[in-house]
């Protein structure tokens, strides 16, 4: 009998977890459904990222902040790459586009680089206004994480990791 209580009070709290992960999954917001135009003229938007994890990466050319994590940036994007996730530099509307393109083949970016010469990514993406700012998106097209300031890179990748195995 006590054998019996066991495995039904272990089923039931098999069915609670499995609710609380499908409550937490279905509360993250949907990213908004942002256009993008690359400096090679590629257009792009979140719907042809799905299947994808991304980070937009907001940043400036004179942010100092972005500059330093650039190297991390590459190297998070050139480990990922190759299992499916994606990565956008998004510049900043106050960024000069020649300087933007100057920094792109200077660094030798490897990711897409869009322009946000209006400001309506950062707008779209909750009116991002300090760089550097991440915003994670999951495969599902779901807000997963915005990172304000460098982030920590190893929480990153684990986080990456994650949700590149699911």
């Amino acid at each position: 009998m006590l054998h019996q209580v066991a495995r039904v009070l272990g089923a039931l709290a098999g069915i609670a977890l499995m609710a609380l992960a499908a409550y937490i999954l279905a509360s993250r917001p949907p990213a908004p459904a942002v256009e993008f135009t690359t400096l090679d003229g590629e257009r792009l938007s979140m719907r042809d990222l799905r299947g994808k994890v991304v980070l937009v990466n907001f940043c400036a050319t004179s942010c100092a902040t972005c500059i330093k994590e650039m190297p991390d940036v590459i190297r998070t994007y050139e480990r990922f790459a190759p299992r499916g996730f994606e990565l956008i530099a998004v510049a900043m509307s106050y960024d000069p586009p020649e300087s933007v393109r100057n920094d792109t083949t200077q660094h030798r970016l490897p990711f897409k680089v869009v322009l946000d010469t209006q400001g309506r990514t950062a707008a779209a993406l909750d009116n991002v206004n300090l760089t550097p700012t991440g915003v994670l998106i999951d495969k599902t097209g779901r807000d997963l994480r915005r990172i304000v300031g460098e982030p920590n890179f190893a929480a990153l990748h684990a986080l990456i990791n994650q949700e590149l195995t699911q």
